[in-house]
């Protein structure tokens, strides 16, 4: 495991473009461990293209991205699968198993991941969904669920396999402010009772400012500014003084 302060998310140079349109270009970025790294733009700027090259659910025309050390865009197979083990991921639509419960949703990865008793898995599920306030609705379906208990199913099932990292695709996405404040609330604590890195896209600068310690922007694939929300502030472009006059 990486040592708190080093970096555990590397990104150097990454440029990536979809028929020839360019969505991220040469941008450069590190996350330390333990820290949370909140990425704020406008829709189609790449924040969650970046995400996605993070996991390697996609891969970058140029550049590399480091993930605990390992050089992401050259694995493949069960060498990225390891990687991957270290990385939990909160969809934007939550992406539950619309088919099996919540606690098969959560029930699944560890069956197929790990070697955990029966046991072992009921008592890590309930401890997760305790955590995420959704020990009472483990028996129902995706359907059953409110969007903020989706979301809240999502983190569980994001958390269930104690990754070092969590990467979260617009958490208040869909939520009213007093859900949406909730689900900033989970995510504070595992920062800082679990230490969990974190990355988090998102429009909602008021809640990233609750959340995160660093905060990059990004407008039409590049790179606008990096740093600490006092810095930012008082940034002299007028995209990145816009998203925080809004928090």
């Amino acid at each position: 495991m990486t040592n708190e302060g080093e970096p555990i998310i590397v990104l150097d140079h990454i440029s990536k473009s979809f028929a020839s349109k360019p969505v991220l270009q040469d941008v450069s970025l590190t996350v330390a461990a333990g820290e949370a790294l909140c990425i704020l733009g406008r829709s189609g700027t790449g924040k969650s293209v970046t995400l996605k090259l993070m996991i390697a659910l996609l891969l970058p025309d140029r550049g590399l991205i480091r993930i605990a050390g390992e050089n992401i865009t050259k694995l493949d197979g069960e060498q990225l699968s390891h990687v991957r083990r270290k990385i939990g991921f909160l969809f934007q639509s939550a992406a539950l198993f619309d088919s099996v419960t919540v606690y098969d949703n959560l029930a699944l990865p560890l069956h197929r991941l790990t070697a955990k008793s029966k046991k072992e898995i009921d008592e890590s599920v309930d401890f997760v969904l305790n955590e995420v306030g959704l020990i009472s609705d483990k028996n129902k379906m995706p359907v059953e669920l409110s969007g903020g208990m989706k979301k809240r199913a999502g983190l569980a099932r994001a958390l269930v396999l104690e990754p070092e990292i969590l990467l979260v695709d617009e958490p208040s996405s869909g939520l009213d402010r007093i859900t949406a404040s909730e689900i900033d609330d989970l995510l504070l604590e595992q920062k800082t009772k679990r230490k969990t890195t974190m990355v988090i896209v998102t429009h909602d600068a008021r809640g990233a400012r609750r959340i995160g310690d660093r905060f990059a922007v990004l407008d039409q694939g590049c790179l606008l500014a990096l740093g600490r929300a006092d810095e930012l502030d008082y940034h002299g472009n007028a995209i990145v003084q816009k998203l925080f006059e809004e928090s």
